[in-house]
Formats: C-alpha cells, structure tokens, sequence
C-alpha cells in the first residue's frame, strides 16, 4: 500500500513512511493511494468477534508491508489492553433507533484513546527497528494532547510536546496533559486559540531545517495513522446492528473532521452506511460550508465543548481531495486561499460530492446543555457536552428503519463544571483518576510565535 499527498507534490511513501513522516513536504495530507475493500461476506464475519480481531481484519490492507501480521497483532493487543471495558467501544440503546457508541473507555477516557494508544506502538515497534529516535509536536484542543502524551510517556527514543490554548481546555484536560511527570512529555499552554496552535504546527513542518534537526513526527490527525485507527469501530458498531444486510447511521461530533473522516474510509470499504452526519457547536464552520455557504473561518468562539472550537478543520483538506476528484493541484489551489484568504468557496460540482455523503447539523450552548438535562431523564444517560452536541443532531436526522449512532467522543467527568451546570450532577472519575486535582502540575507558558515555541523545542528535546 502507498500513500499519496492531498497536494499531489509529494513523493509516494509506504505505510511506515507516511506514519513517521506526518505532514507531507508540499503541505499536504498523506491518503492511501487506493481505498481497499471488503466484501459483503467478509463485514458479516466479523460479528461476534473481539474488537482486536476486527481491528487487524480491517487494517490488515493498510499496513501490510511495514509489519508483519504478528508484530501487528502485537500492537493492537499492547494498544487496547489498557481498556476498561471489554467491549472496548460498547454500544448503547438510547431510543428506538437510536444508540450511543461509548468511545471513552480508555486511558484518557476520550475517543483519541483509540487511535493515540495503537500510534505509540506503532513508533515504538518501527523507531525500535530503525534506530532512530522522533520529536512530536501536537496541538490540542483538549483530548488529543493527553490522549497522545498518554501514548508516548516514557518510551526514549520518542520527545512529546503538546501545545494547547492558554485558559481554552477544561480542567481535567488540562491536568491530564500537565500532571505526568516523564520527562520526555512537555506540556505547552500557548497565548492563542487551537487554530493557532494547529497552523504553529504545520508551520514546523513546513520548515524544513527545524523539521530535519530535531526529526520532527506528527500525530494530531493530519497522521493518517490516526483516522485508520478510527475505522474500526464503525464496523464493530454496524455490524452489531445488523450490517452489512442493514444499513446504519453515524453522526460524529466533530471540529478537526478526522473522526468522521474515518467513517467515509469506513463507507468506501463497504461498510454501508446511510448517512454520516457532520454534528458542530457554535464554531460552526463545516455546517456553514456543507450547507452552501462556502468555506470561510470566523472567530473562533469559546464554548462548554471546547474540543470542537475549532475553525480550521485539518482533515477537511482529505475531504475535499476526494471531493475533488483526487485533483491535488485544486486542493492545494484551495489551501492556498484559505491561508491569504481567509476562506474560499467550494465549486458546484464538489458540493454535490460532498453532499452524496455528509450532512451536517448544529448545536447552540443553550441547546447543548438542554440535551444533557433531557437525556439524563429520558434514558438515564449523563452525556459530555460533546456527545450533547452530536444527539441533538442526530435526533433531527432520524429515519425509518435505519439505526441512528451517535458518537459519544468524552466521558462526561472531563467536563464536570458544564455537565453539573446542565443536569444537576456532578460526574466523578473513575477510581484510577481519583487523585488527579492532587498530583503537581508541570506546564510552561508560552507566546504564539513560532520562533519562541521552536527555540523552546530545541532546547528541552530530552537526550
């Protein structure tokens, strides 16, 4: 399997490569060159079968060739161990048609669990094999950050830092990324919005002598290796709910536009999928933009679901390529207007691509936390204001006969100030996070300019 740039500038790479590598060189996203399939008969085996044995039959295709099937078979085992549930990604009733896909069973008790845990094995088996060691540079809107610092604390040949926005997370995300004391793990409150601290770091990326000196790895969800990881349990989730002789739904809250990425990836393998429903808080941009309006940022609004506050969508690029007819010279025409421009508007005959598969919805703060109250007593479930955000959607997406499931991407104990304000309960976390108000606190401030926050990379990179 190859993998092939969004921009269309790049140079082809395997698998390995394109997980090391992160952004490609012309600025663009790695994509595998073919979308692999499976068969009818193959999705209805999979029913019935430990969410391990899904995620190597699904993978398998992509990664062949960089691994062998036992050292893969390995890594998810190491990467799904630490689960509570084991289920891993269980599935809950809500409503006639309606059902809860629970994402939050992991380490960090967020959705990014699913893909940051397999990532950190996947380097690790690969760095080991090479020699080599990797600087990762993320930004954050609050789970990706101590999902990945989770992934990576302690390995040596690896070096985390994580920026995130100063004041813009909540609480228990932020303790999650600034209370592990390992030192390779570096936790960066920057002086801006998330879209900030994402441009910061395509902009290291794009520069290439800081990118060569400290072997800079990438693993927001610009890495492909994250939207794979992320496949897997929208087949796990149809499949329960009688795919592939049924169709089945999915609306994903989402800002960044990886996790339902996943779903499209999922829907061109075969997995038959109705609808994928595109769920946003008021940082409504992909709402605006899959409704016709075009693609332009405005400000980005501070909200109680804060990893959704976001107006540049990363991922939305692999959309739009795809949208695009794979034309990697428009895409990179579009990008180009979107950073001198502010935006850009989408042409006529890829808003009807695009609309062959997405739809989207949006939630306002007062609709967000009414959904958290109403649900608590229609079906006894305590929603984060993220997977509030996608029900409310979802609800207005509902059709006959088709099961409806909505992404619940956080545990509601990492947002407990929004939840206990909406329902009147206070979510605790789970035993093993009991003492996190306790443990110290190990952060550096930091200004938005990227010479500052790469000097500063320079010189904590642990040796």
């Amino acid at each position: 399997m190859k993998y092939i740039s969004t921009r269309g500038q790049a140079p082809e790479l395997t698998f390995e490569e394109a997980m090391l590598t992160g952004l490609a060189r012309d600025g663009g996203l790695y994509v595998p060159a073919e979308i692999p399939t499976l068969s009818a008969e193959e999705i209805a085996g999979f029913a019935g079968l430990p969410y391990e044995e899904v995620a190597y039959r699904v993978m398998w295709p992509y990664v062949s060739g960089s691994f062998t099937e036992d050292e893969f078979k390995g890594i998810i085992a190491r990467a799904y161990a630490g689960f509570e549930h084991a289920a891993r990604a269980p599935l809950k009733q809500m409503a006639p048609n309606h059902f809860l896909l629970e994402l939050f069973h992991g380490p960090t008790l967020a959705f990014k669990d699913f893909a940051m845990q397999l990532i950190g094995q996947l380097f690790q088996v690969a760095l080991k094999r090479r020699g080599d060691s990797v600087t990762i540079v993320g930004a954050t809107s609050g789970d990706t950050g101590s999902a990945a610092i989770e992934a990576f604390r302690g390995l040596d040949a690896v070096n985390v830092f994580i920026m995130y926005p100063h004041g813009r997370v909540s609480e228990v995300q932020r303790r999650q990324m600034t209370t592990p004391d390992d030192a390779n793990v570096h936790a960066l409150a920057v002086d801006g919005d998330f879209d900030d601290c994402q441009a910061a770091v395509k902009d290291m990326f794009n520069d290439f002598d800081f990118r060569d000196s400290v072997h800079l790895a990438g693993v927001n969800s610009i890495n492909f290796a994250r939207v794979l990881a992320q496949v897997v349990y929208y087949f796990t989730a149809a499949v329960a709910l009688g795919a592939p002789h049924r169709r089945v739904s999915f609306t994903v809250p989402t800002g960044n536009f990886g996790d339902i990425f996943a779903g499209f990836i999922a829907r061109q393998m075969g997995l038959p999928i109705e609808q994928l429903v595109v769920a946003t808080n008021q940082n409504d941009i992909l709402h605006r933009c899959l409704s016709g309006e075009g693609y332009f940022k405005g400000e980005t609004i501070p909200s109680i679901s804060p990893s959704m506050d976001i107006q540049v969508s990363s991922n939305f690029e692999r959309a739009l390529f795809y949208a695009y007819d794979q034309d990697g010279a428009a895409v990179a025409q579009l990008m180009d207007e979107l950073k001198t421009g502010g935006g850009f508007n989408v042409s006529q005959g890829a808003m009807q691509a695009l609309s062959e598969i997405y739809t989207s919805g949006r939630a306002s703060e007062e609709e967000t936390s009414a959904t958290i109250k109403s649900e608590l007593t229609a079906s006894g479930e305590l929603l984060c204001p993220h997977g509030a955000v996608g029900v409310k959607v979802a609800n207005e997406h509902l059709q006959d006969g088709v099961p409806m499931v909505t992404l619940a991407t956080a545990h509601p104990a990492k947002f407990p100030a929004a939840v206990e304000d909406a329902s009147g309960v206070h979510p605790p976390l789970p035993p093993r996070m009991a003492d996190l108000y306790e443990r110290s606190e190990r952060v550096t401030r930091i200004a938005n300019d990227l010479g500052t926050i790469e000097d500063h990379i320079r010189k904590h990179i642990a040796n």
